[in-house]
């Protein structure tokens, strides 16, 4: 049992699991997609692209069709597989250090592992990759994934340097091991999905099929680039209060995007016939989402923004859910819901208690799922690199009214912005000047929870890699979870380093450059207030061997950089750390 798990008690009620289904808990499918906005189905009135499987699985699912999530990938995933909003969890961007949660988090993963499920992911975890915060750390029998946000990038070494074909046979992760793979990413994770349903059939299982796709770098297998090669883009597009024609640029980039989520579609299409070929589907739970809204310029249901932002065209996404037919009730339900609101949900419709003594922030969905509204409750929104601005990129709303702050710290309240999302759902009309009285409301509530959440622990102490334990040796530290400036990603000559927890021994460190070098100078990192330096003679390098470091236990800032003749400083691209002794 996880450690975890002894932090609080959880009362589970297990049944049996023989062949009978109904006698079975439902096994759960949650599949979620990368920067697939509200208008990237076909059921959304897409006039250029064909979802045709997604489409058929949401007229048959129940819709939630006002849901939201963050404006960006990593803390939407954490709160998604939490409950809670993503600052408790430590999570606060997307590269920079602050996309590691905390590994004394309670998963939906360890939550169902503990009632007997089987556990497995497939693609995208941006939540940290090393340990404690891998997912075989936080709940996950089975782990094939990519490293950092997305496959290729900075943080994803192990690709990087396959550049524009980083998504056709690439290197993962497979249970912490490095595996090279054949064919194209979206069909690698989901036959790898097929198979771990396959081979649970008979259990209880959870299947977290999270996709990197439609994210850029836009890689699209040549089948479906030809599918939208001819498509015209003729309608104009509302973007930021205004209406807006797409680039040259801006089309080529959506064929690109919608050959990546048709091939998401047919993927969908194979695993929803392999539940119906294993006779599984009356007794699973399958969830659709999206992360966030779109990155790029295209149609997107009429709503105003993109990702990063806080208007609606960032934040709401389509959520579909099929449900086991004892539970469904409604085909639509149009109320408040959320992110954190998916792992009580789960527990829920599973039979399983929530963990005690944690604050979950969300609420269960099933009593809207049987027609009743719930209670009255605030959702808030934020992003901005590295920490919390405030006032800047933030939202906080109910089911009737939405404030957003895009001020100064210490701004009067007329210069925020309020939108009536009954009436005004695209958010065109700001009409604070006369509803100052709500607004100063909604932002009583937007200060107490962004001072609740900034207080959280796991930002005050951000979560550290451990080094030197018997869970990971050799540790690789990557430059999406190296902090520093907020520039940190690949360009090397700004400053950054690595949290980390080192347990006392004798270790080996490989410092990798991102380029060639080409001079003498000195290679130094600083650990426990020493510094270990080593000079380089004139020669051509890209990587530098440090050995026999005896380090004593404790948290360290690592700091580590080659500084040439010329007194130009690069940091390594990633560093290997071995433990020997």
């Amino acid at each position: 049992m996880s450690s975890k798990i002894y932090l609080f008690i959880l009362s589970i009620f297990v049944l049996s699991c023989g062949a009978n289904n109904e006698t079975k808990k439902p096994n759960v499918i949650l599949i979620i997609t990368d920067d697939q906005g509200v208008g990237d189905l076909g059921i959304n009135q897409n006039p250029n692209l064909q979802t045709p499987n997604i489409d058929r699985f949401a007229s048959e699912s129940i819709r939630f069709d006002n849901f939201f999530v963050s404006p960006v990938c990593a803390p939407t995933r954490s709160s998604l597989l939490t409950g809670r909003y993503s600052l408790r969890t430590g999570v606060r961007d997307t590269y920079n250090g602050g996309a590691q949660m905390s590994g004394d988090e309670i998963t939906i993963a360890e939550i169902l592992k503990e009632a007997n499920y089987e556990t497995g992911i497939f693609g995208k975890w941006h939540l940290g990759d090393n340990y404690p915060f891998r997912p075989t750390d936080q709940g996950f029998d089975e782990s094939l994934i990519h490293l950092a946000g997305g496959i290729g990038q900075v943080g994803d070494f192990t690709n990087y340097y396959a550049k524009n074909r980083s998504y056709f046979d690439p290197v993962l992760w497979h249970n912490n091991k490095q595996k090279k793979l054949d064919g194209y990413c979206s069909d690698i994770f989901t036959q790898k999905a097929i198979e771990f349903i396959e081979k649970n059939k008979s259990k209880q299982f959870f299947c977290y099929l999270s996709f990197n796709a439609p994210h850029t770098p836009l890689q699209v297998p040549e089948k479906y680039q030809k599918q939208y090669s001819e498509t015209n883009f003729d309608k104009e597009i509302y973007y930021a209060n205004q209406l807006m024609q797409m680039s040259e640029n801006d089309k080529n980039d959506a064929r690109k995007i919608y050959g990546m989520i048709s091939n998401i579609d047919d993927n969908l299409g194979r695993l929803f016939q392999k539940l119906y070929q294993l006779e599984i589907e009356d007794n699973t739970i399958v969830i659709f989402m999206t992360d966030n809204g779109p990155q790029q310029l295209r149609y997107n249901s009429g709503l105003r923004g993109k990702k990063g932002g806080v208007y609606n065209g960032g934040i709401k996404v389509p959520f579909f859910m099929k449900v086991p037919k004892k539970f469904q009730e409604l085909k639509k339900v149009k109320n408040l819901s959320a992110h954190i609101d998916v792992l009580p949900t789960i527990t829920e419709l599973c039979g399983l208690d929530l963990p005690k003594n944690i604050k979950i922030d969300g609420r269960s969905l099933v009593p809207n799922m049987k027609g009743k509204k719930g209670e009255d409750r605030f959702l808030f929104s934020y992003w901005t690199r590295k920490q919390p601005e405030k006032y800047i990129n933030m939202s906080i709303q109910d089911d009737n009214y939405k404030l957003i702050a895009n001020t100064s710290f210490d701004s009067e309240i007329k210069n925020f912005e309020l939108y009536d999302m009954k009436k005004d759902p695209y958010e065109k009309v700001n009409i604070i000047d006369n509803n100052i009285s709500k607004a100063k409301k909604f932002k009583h509530e937007m200060d107490k929870l962004l001072g609740e959440l900034t207080a959280s622990k796991n930002l005050k102490t951000p979560p550290r890699t451990k080094i030197g334990t018997c869970f990971e040796n050799p540790t690789f530290l990557n430059r999406n979870d190296a902090s520093g400036d907020r520039g940190v990603w690949a360009q090397d000559e700004i400053y950054s380093f690595w949290r980390v927890n080192f347990k006392k021994g004798t270790y080996n460190f490989n410092f990798k450059f991102k380029d060639t070098i080409k001079s003498s100078g000195t290679m130094s990192t600083e650990i426990n207030n020493i510094i270990y330096s080593k000079k380089i003679s004139d020669s051509t390098f890209d990587n530098i061997v440090m050995k026999q470091i005896e380090i004593s236990e404790g948290d360290v800032d690592l700091l580590s950089f080659f500084l040439t003749s010329e007194y130009k400083r690069f940091y390594p691209f990633w560093i290997e750390i071995e433990k020997v002794k």
